[in-house]
């Protein structure tokens, strides 16, 4: 079998599917097209289904005219119907894994798709868990599922592996197409072909870990690492404030250093598919071994608690111009959770939104990459349709709550009663007297 995989990946004869046709999915399934496989993508919503299969793109890290492209020539296309798994020879499941109202793992999505798969899978097929998820989702969940529904034998009939997403929306240099991949399968016949596999299509280097547990780990670390730095600046942060000391100059001075050091910076909290949540997979785990992550931990309960910190440093400023925060009109300046997209998934700023409507505030925003959001906690909101000195003069307070480099921060400044800068966009600017920074 491992032969036969080899040579077809070789001659580009293997079918790609692709479960999950989000951010992460949609990417992967255009670049498994662009080496030379047929892909289908397969999803539940028929609107992504739609307009996949109409060549209209609605991820920002893809080529529009790729995707037109693909469809064009039938390299690539999407169904809701999961009966064509039997047609393909690799699928990647790349479905969310977000937290349940108790902040635990909600791996149904997980769950579900191995199912629905394990139901068309055939002899010789390879597939690869790519969602984030903690240590032992692949051997003690996906593994037993394909097994069951299928009746197949995992390393005999089908090769099982994980290789965790690494997709970071905006970010100009690295893509799916050439950022390093890890890869652990539950064999190492398994790792051989899904590594050739990932080889034939990306530029990264693919990187082969002993077995998914240590691949799905890895994931981890990766997120909980900046987790953990970010709390730490952020508490920084705060200590700084209270002595008078500019953080932002604090750390522009330590990252001179050219060894032992890496620059993180403070914000309103975390935002993200990963970041945000990922440590809690970590110490959900880590309970069934009666570990627990204690610095972990304390760093998740600082970034938690920076919106509600940026509300109560919103509060002061309001108060030093005699005005109360119960009934101020506070605009906020971006909601995505990170510079230029229009990605907002767990956005700390519309965290901060929340918490200012809980006190009394007043409050709109503006954002020129989201012009309304709607979110799993029931949240939703539209942005003003344009950002004008009239505007700016109309608010109380004007919150700077992400980086967005195509809003105008000096006419911001010059108009605003009173201006809070939680990501130091207006650093440049010489005239600070009505700004404060985070």
């Amino acid at each position: 079998m491992k032969d036969e995989l080899l040579k077809k990946i070789e001659r580009r004869e293997i079918v790609a599917g692709v479960v999950g046709l989000g951010y992460v999915g949609l990417p992967l399934a255009v670049e498994k097209a662009k080496a030379g496989f047929k892909t289908i993508g397969f999803d539940v919503q028929e609107e992504k289904v739609r307009m996949v299969n109409g060549g209209q793109n609605y991820i920002g890290d893809v080529v529009d005219s790729d995707l037109v492209k693909l469809v064009e020539n039938r390299t690539l296309s999407a169904t809701s119907d999961f009966s064509f798994i039997k047609e393909v020879d690799f699928i990647a499941i790349c479905v969310p894994t977000p937290l349940d109202i108790h902040q635990e793992p909600d791996i149904s999505y997980v769950r579900d798709s191995a199912t629905a798969v394990s139901k068309y899978l055939r002899k010789g097929t390879m597939v690869v868990l790519e969602s984030t998820t903690y240590p032992g989702t692949t051997e003690e969940l996906i593994k037993p599922i394909l097994e069951e529904g299928s009746g197949l034998k995992c390393g005999r009939d089908f090769y099982l592996g994980f290789s965790p997403e690494r997709v970071d929306p905006g970010n100009l240099i690295y893509k799916t197409k050439n950022t390093p991949k890890v890869v652990g399968a539950c064999s190492e016949d398994g790792a051989e072909v899904i590594s050739a596999m990932y080889k034939a299509v990306l530029d990264g280097e693919i990187f082969t870990v002993s077995c998914p547990a240590v691949a799905e780990m890895e994931k981890i670390l990766e997120n909980t690492y900046r987790n953990v730095n970010i709390g730490l600046i952020n508490e920084i942060g705060r200590l700084c404030n209270e002595m008078g000391i500019s953080v932002w100059e604090v750390i522009d001075a330590a990252k001179t250093k050219p060894y032992g050091f890496q620059a993180f910076y403070p914000g309103p909290g975390l935002g993200g598919h990963c970041i945000p949540l990922d440590p809690y997979y970590l110490t959900w785990k880590a309970r069934e071994y009666g570990f627990h992550t204690t610095l972990i931990e304390n760093s998740m309960v600082i970034n938690d608690g920076q919106p509600e910190y940026c509300v109560e440093r919103a509060m002061h400023i309001l108060n030093r111009h005699k005005k109360a925060i119960n009934g101020a009109k506070v605009l906020l300046l971006g909601v995505s959770y990170k510079n230029d997209i229009d990605d907002y998934r767990e956005s700390p700023a519309i965290r901060v939104m929340r918490e200012l409507r809980k006190v009394g505030a007043d409050v709109a925003y503006y954002d020129p990459w989201v012009p309304e959001f709607k979110n799993m906690y029931g949240q939703s909101a539209e942005s003003l349709e344009e950002l004008t000195p009239e505007v700016v003069r109309e608010f109380d307070l004007v919150m700077v709550t992400a980086a967005h480099h195509n809003v105008d921060y000096s006419m911001v400044q010059k108009n605003a009663k009173a201006v809070f800068d939680t990501k130091n966009v207006m650093a440049d600017l010489k005239d600070r007297e009505n700004i404060e920074v985070l």
